[in-house]
């Protein structure tokens, strides 16, 4: 029998179109960002996916892409028993928090701002790096709240962040921490795993 896990990252956000390193720091979604939240519920709607549990971060990007989405899905009944959790959280960028990404690059070299950014063991200044999402925050939260989920036959949302769900990929083992460098997760738009007896069968964006 088939079940779903599906990966939604937040919609565009004021401080990703401002091109900022955001990390911990909660802004809101852009007017764009709202756009591609309720497309992403109309793509579900259209998959004909329904959810029996969604879980999501605490800041309001998430949550809020969340909402839209579900709404927009025809399934705005799920948002008052949705589990939002600090686990969930984007990466902290530390002091690169706030900073212009170009202008990140001038002061400290493109080299060293690649590295902080897609290194997996490197922490930038006052920052986590992609293991420490992974191991420290992620994967302790998968394991005792939704894989069990999951491996019942429940149909699972989880709206995040671009690197708490590429911390995800890892852990379902679809990515190591080698290939992990070239997963893109587009804003708002939902990764869909099938499952059968907890085995992943099919992996795919919908569009």
């Amino acid at each position: 029998m088939t079940n779903y896990l599906v990966l939604l990252r937040h919609g565009q956000s004021q401080w990703n179109l401002e091109n900022k390193f955001t990390g911990f720091h909660n802004v809101e979604l852009s007017d764009q960002g709202i756009e591609e939240a309720k497309k992403a519920g109309d793509l579900l709607k259209k998959a004909g996916i329904s959810f029996d549990q969604v879980f999501t971060s605490t800041l309001q990007r998430a949550n809020n892409t969340a909402r839209l989405a579900l709404t927009e899905a025809g399934q705005g009944d799920l948002i008052g028993s949705m589990v939002a959790h600090d686990d969930l959280r984007e990466r902290d960028y530390g002091d690169l928090t706030g900073l212009d990404k170009d202008q990140t690059r001038e002061k400290y070299g493109a080299e060293q701002v690649h590295i902080w950014r897609r290194s997996y063991d490197t922490r930038p200044p006052g920052g986590e790096c992609l293991q420490d999402v992974v191991e420290v925050r992620v994967r302790p939260y998968y394991d005792a709240n939704i894989k069990p989920l999951v491996d019942a036959g429940k149909n699972v949302l989880i709206a995040a962040h671009g690197n708490s769900l590429r911390a995800m990929l890892i852990i379902l083992g679809v990515e190591t921490p080698d290939s992990i460098n070239d997963a893109e997760f587009p804003t708002g738009v939902p990764l869909v795993f099938e499952l059968d007896g907890g085995k992943i069968t099919k992996r795919y964006f919908l569009d």
